[in-house]
């Protein structure tokens, strides 16, 4: 299984934060900080990559802050994620000490498909699914199992 780091894990956050209020026009880093907990000066850092990647618009001002560059139903986790992240890769690692000190590229068939999956259902997930509601499922009362006494 792979595990996002914090950092893709706040990108993340954060551009689902900026698509559910984006008909409030611009978020600054310190609203979304705050309505995350998120450290403001790793916030700030991880939506200036997500700008130079093109995936919000910064706006400066007294009405400054941050804007999704494009619709939430077309920007994928994968987008954010890589933009944080850079590329993906499956690795191993050799390890001294438990340390990884030299990071090997997987080569075989089985880390190749892995990545592939991955990759297909990170860009299949879109911002805009972060921010949908759960589908409410309908819970039928049943009747109560009548008891039979067997003699």
């Amino acid at each position: 299984m792979l595990k996002l780091t914090k950092k893709a894990d706040y990108a993340l956050m954060a551009m689902k934060h900026l698509a559910e209020h984006a008909d409030e026009g611009a978020c600054s880093a310190k609203d979304v900080a705050d309505s995350y907990d998120i450290p403001l000066e790793a916030l700030a850092k991880i939506l200036q990559r997500l700008v130079k990647a093109g995936l919000l618009h910064s706006q400066h001002g007294m009405n400054g802050g941050y804007t999704l560059a494009r619709e939430g139903r077309t920007i994928s986790a994968f987008e954010v994620i890589q933009a944080i992240e850079g590329p993906l890769f499956i690795t191993s690692c050799v390890t001294v000490r438990g340390e990884c000190v030299q990071p090997i590229v997987a080569q075989s068939r089985a880390a190749a498909q892995s990545e592939r999956e991955y990759r297909g259902s990170a860009e299949r997930i879109k911002i805009s699914h972060m921010t949908e509601e759960p589908e409410t499922v309908e819970i039928r009362a049943t009747k109560p199992a009548e008891l039979v006494t067997i003699s």
